[in-house]
């Protein structure tokens, strides 16, 4: 007889597959919606190009004249999004007017650009070249030099730089006889959240006084232990020493001419790669990367920025560093960059606009305002009440609501989120609400939870004046009462996540459907490759819903601007930057939700391929013809057809059975299926036995979409053995 198998919406891997009877325990780009499963909605790309680096912040905003923009911030470069197109609006950090600056050699696609002065440049920095004049001897010409974008390969010295060109050079050697213009990006960061062994509380991209650069003489494997530099005159001669190259840190114990002995590779919990010749090498015996060295084993924090509005001006906070502004009002505003806020903090870990209010708050701040040293991860600073680039808009006086408070559960101020009526501020260790109360004090600070930290600085959301947050200690919700929240994907989450890379997690709201999703890295990977959702709107404390995936995103923006979600992705393997020559970071792709079955982008329609798992079932207790037939796996069931159910199906859909004699055994016999499930099916007949099943929904091809309904099973008890 036909017997209805019902699931409770969500998956439990708490549980064996056994125990999850009736649940589903695994499953892939799939949602919940009226406590059913279906494939969640496809992505589309938006505009043709791929963006330099990894994005790490998105912003919204309609101005005032109803332009929609999408501010997104990347490890290298802020990017306005408006109407199809990306413009480059990041700010400039210095400009250098120099003359017979260029040098190149005959088969080598580097260039020497020689400053007259420090640049203060780091390896992988974004310069802008114009005003181009000649080269000679080259067959390189000002058309590839001028108005075009280069990443910095190397620093030879702290006052030349190397630069990469897309082809070898075919004259002679070229050098310059007129003159040339360097624009120098603010630096943000690296891509990726590295091991090292600390950074001191100067600015991302500052002089890093003793920092020693270098090129490979030679391609290396995973396993070279002899690495020939270039030039090794300012690396360390004795003792255990360290350089890195790429994301690999390696030691040495000698070193004979410029080549390193007594190598040991991947070191400091990196993985020995292959590089090639030319790369970078760096000196990372006492510094690495970004700023100076102290004691300690700690991470190095990737590029990132805060992000938001004050009225129609952008505000962006380079993560540790400066802040600026950009009007998304002005005449012209995508040909304008981004300009720094006068007499703002100058090393800062976030920052966000109190509404409605409208003051800048600062955190983890400087104490002394533009003093970088004096930066205290505790320390929140706001601006005077509608002032933000005037003199005294930071300091606080008799006649101003500027203001400063000390947090003081926790060692550094980790991220911070508007709410409906608090600003809600989070430590490594415990929550604190934030609320505008009016002068003297302006705003009131208390203390709501402790030992519930966020795990990184975009790890938390507020929907519905309740805050979502991933914590090092589970996943917590505040509204008006600090909750733990009860996840049955929890071991599975924690188990495998890198929590050397807490940073790069983020949190993503999707109000079209009720769901908060985290983005993260697993263990073995340096790039966020999983998700984990809650689903808000549907859950309730006797039935959380919670699914997991692979869906991969950096930044994500609900659909309050555009009317569907933004997100971003990063592929760090494609270096086809449209404006960067020279890219080596990666580069990021920026995409629309909930259009459509599949992943489309400039160049390809790919299928999103999803599936669904159940826990193992058994034939249930029931009355037949007078015999008890007991359930708990008592008796072999005889699986003779099923009558599949789907809603609103799109092309084909597969269903296989997975049958089982035992909790730890393998499978009794071949999966049945998959078979191929058409709007048309109207049952499948089978020949199978075993004393457990379960079912597997899957879609494998594009312009495919399924939404399961109810799923009958035609069994019958067919003996002990």
């Amino acid at each position: 007889m036909l017997q209805k198998i019902n699931f409770l919406p969500g998956f439990n891997k708490q549980l064996t597959e056994t125990q999850a009877e009736s649940q589903w325990v695994d499953g892939d780009n799939v949602r919940f919606r009226y406590s059913t499963p279906e494939k969640i909605g496809g992505w589309q790309q938006l505009g043709e190009n791929k963006l330099t680096g990894a994005a790490r912040a998105m912003h919204h905003i309609v101005n005032k004249s109803g332009n929609k923009f999408s501010i997104i911030g990347t490890n290298r470069i802020l990017y306005a999004y408006s109407g199809g197109v990306f413009y480059d609006i990041h700010p400039i950090r210095e400009i250098f007017t120099l003359s017979s600056a260029f040098t190149t050699v005959n088969g080598q696609a580097t260039v020497k650009i020689t400053f007259s002065s420090d640049h203060n440049l780091t390896a992988n920095d974004i310069i802008l070249l114009d005003n181009f004049s000649t080269i000679t001897n080259s067959n390189f010409g000002a058309s590839d030099f001028d108005d075009k974008k280069f990443m910095v390969t190397s620093i030879d010295s702290s006052t030349q730089i190397t630069i990469t060109m897309p082809s070898v050079e075919g004259g002679s050697g070229g050098t310059t006889s007129g003159g040339i213009r360097v624009q120098a990006y603010y630096s943000v960061g690296p891509a990726g959240q590295l091991p090292g062994f600390g950074w001191s509380l100067g600015q991302w991209g500052g002089t890093v006084s003793g920092e020693a650069q270098t090129s490979l003489n030679g391609g290396i494997n995973s396993s070279t232990t002899t690495i020939v530099l270039t030039d090794a005159s300012l690396f360390p001669t004795s003792g255990t020493s360290f350089v890195q190259i790429g994301n690999e840190e390696i030691s040495y114990t000698g070193l004979s001419g410029n080549t390193l002995t007594g190598v040991t590779r991947g070191v400091r919990n990196t993985t020995a790669a292959s590089h090639s010749n030319a790369d970078t090498v760096t000196n990372s015996t006492d510094y690495v990367a970004w700023g100076e060295a102290a004691s300690g084993d700690l991470v190095i924090d990737p590029g990132m920025w805060s992000i938001d509005n004050f009225g129609d001006k952008i505000i962006a906070l380079i993560h540790n560093a400066q802040v600026f502004e950009w009007d998304s009002n002005a005449s012209n505003a995508t040909s304008n960059r981004a300009t720094i806020i006068n007499n703002a903090p100058t090393a800062s870990r976030d920052m966000i606009v109190s509404t409605p209010d409208r003051h800048l708050v600062f955190f983890g701040t400087e104490t002394t305002i533009g003093t970088p040293s004096t930066q205290d991860q505790m320390f929140i600073r706001f601006s005077d009440q509608e002032s933000i680039d005037q003199t005294n808009s930071y300091t606080p006086t008799a006649t101003n609501t500027a203001g400063t408070q000390r947090l003081a559960d926790g060692s550094r101020i980790v991220g911070a989120v508007r709410g409906r009526d608090a600003i809600y501020v989070w430590t490594d260790t415990a929550l604190f609400t934030m609320r505008f109360i009016g002068p003297p004090f302006t705003f009131g600070f208390t203390q709501v939870g402790t030992n519930c930290g966020l795990i990184g600085q975009n790890a938390a959301v507020e929907v519905d004046g309740a805050a979502y947050w991933f914590s090092e200690n589970g996943f917590f919700k505040y509204a008006g009462a600090l909750q733990t929240l009860t996840c049955l994907v929890e071991d599975f989450v924690f188990n495998d996540l890198n929590t050397t890379a807490s940073q790069l997690i983020n949190a993503g709201l999707n109000n079209l459907f009720g769901e908060i999703t985290w983005f993260y890295c697993t263990e073995n990977s340096t790039v966020v490759d999983r998700c984990v959702t809650y689903n808000y709107q549907e859950s309730s404390s006797e039935r959380p819903i919670w699914t997991t995936g692979s869906l991969d995103r950096t930044t994500w923006q609900d659909s309050s601007v555009f009317g569907k979600p933004h997100a971003t992705d990063y592929d760090v393997s494609s270096n086809a930057s449209y404006d960067v020559v020279g890219n080596t970071e990666g580069c990021t792709i920026y995409y629309e939700h909930e259009t459509g079955t599949d992943q489309v982008t400039s160049t390809a329609v790919t299928a999103v391929t999803a599936n669904i798992q159940s826990g193992d079932f058994d034939i249930s207790a029931t009355q037949q013809g007078g015999a008890d037939f007991r359930g708990d796996g008592e008796f072999i069931m005889k699986i003779r057809r099923f009558v599949p159910d789907f809603l609103s199906q799109t092309g084909n859909t597969q269903i296989t059975l997975q049958l089982k004699n035992y909790p730890n055994s393998t499978q009794a016999s071949s999966p049945l299926g998959p078979f191929t499930i058409t709007s048309s099916t109207t049952k499948i007949d089978t020949r199978a036995r075993g004393r457990a099943v379960s079912l597997k929904v899957a879609n494998t091809g594009s312009s495919q979409n399924w939404k399961l309904g109810g799923f009958r099973l035609d069994i019958q008890p067919d003996g002990r053995r």
